[in-house]
Order: structure tokens, then C-alpha cells, then sequence
């Protein structure tokens, strides 16, 4: 499959995807792509307030896997799995790092800033579309949305101290 032509497939399914969770009230996290080209494994991440229960993804893959079968932008068979983000959801949006302000984040950039590629620390806000953390020494960082490659949410408990 084209580059082109897998880039546009990927903004039908995620385009569907959004219809859907407008229509049953939850949140679209992330579409990730998986697998090879003569079997993708599409994996829809869905949250809500509160989180999501098995039966809301179980509700969702029914819904989108019937409206990919209609509207068809895959041209193989494929694995449709709908999913919650979990306790480390991945951070996307602009309002994403506006809700997540006060927790601690995980940040992968394109390229090195001042040496590094990996950031952790707590998310303090959000600065003229730079993210602004805070590491474990106190100083404040910021980067431009446009340099991250990856973000997401970071259980410090869980995974050891910053």
C-alpha cells in the first residue's frame, strides 16, 4: 500500500471513528495502525468521564466495524479492536494538555532539544502552543506541539520517581 494511499485510508477510518464517538458521547483518543498491509490491525482508543466499560468498546467496535463495512476505505481484511487508553493514555490534542495540567507526562520530540529527545515531568500548561513541563530538578521546559513526536500520561507511582 502507497504511502499516500495508507495516509488517506487512516483519515477515513479516523474520520469514521469521530462520527461514531460524537454519536455515542465519548471521547476519541487515538487510531493506531498496526500489522502488515495485507492484514491491518486497527486499534481505536476511546475514554469518557469515568472511563470506559467493556460494554461501551464492545458498543463502539459493533458501530464503526458496521459503518467500515459500509463505507469500505480498507482495502483488505482487517482487525478492528477498540480499547481504553489506560492509566498512561496517550496526549494528542491541544486540550488534552490543557486537561491534563497537574500531571505528570511523558514527551518524545522529533528532534533534540537542548541534547535531549525524552522528557518527563509534570505538565504545568499549555504557553503560545508550547507545552510547558516542569522536571525533577524544577526547571521548567517548553516545546513547541509541532516538535512532539508522542506524549502521554505517566503513572510516576507505578513507573519509579522522574
Amino acid at each position: 500500500m502507497a504511502s499516500e494511499e495508507r495516509k488517506q485510508m487512516m483519515q477515513q477510518v479516523e474520520e469514521l471513528a469521530e462520527t461514531i464517538a460524537h454519536e455515542t458521547g465519548v471521547e476519541l483518543v487515538d487510531v493506531e495502525f498496526k500489522g502488515s498491509r495485507q492484514k491491518p490491525h486497527i486499534v481505536v482508543y476511546i475514554d469518557k468521564e469515568g472511563g470506559v466499560t467493556l460494554d461501551d468498546c464492545e458498543h463502539f467496535n459493533k458501530l464503526l466495524g458496521e459503518l467500515l463495512d459500509i463505507k469500505d476505505p480498507i482495502p483488505s481484511s482487517y482487525v478492528l479492536e477498540v480499547s481504553s487508553p489506560g492509566i498512561e493514555r496517550p496526549i494528542k490534542k491541544k486540550c488534552d494538555f490543557l486537561r491534563f495540567q497537574g500531571s505528570y507526562v511523558k514527551i518524545k520530540t522529533y528532534e533534540k532539544i537542548e541534547g535531549q529527545k525524552n522528557f518527563k515531568g509534570l505538565l504545568t500548561g499549555l504557553r503560545d502552543d508550547h507545552v510547558v513541563l516542569q522536571d525533577e530538578g524544577g526547571r521548567e521546559i517548553q516545546i513547541s506541539l509541532d516538535r512532539i513526536a508522542k506524549a502521554h500520561l505517566w503513572d510516576k507511582q507505578q513507573n519509579g520517581g522522574i
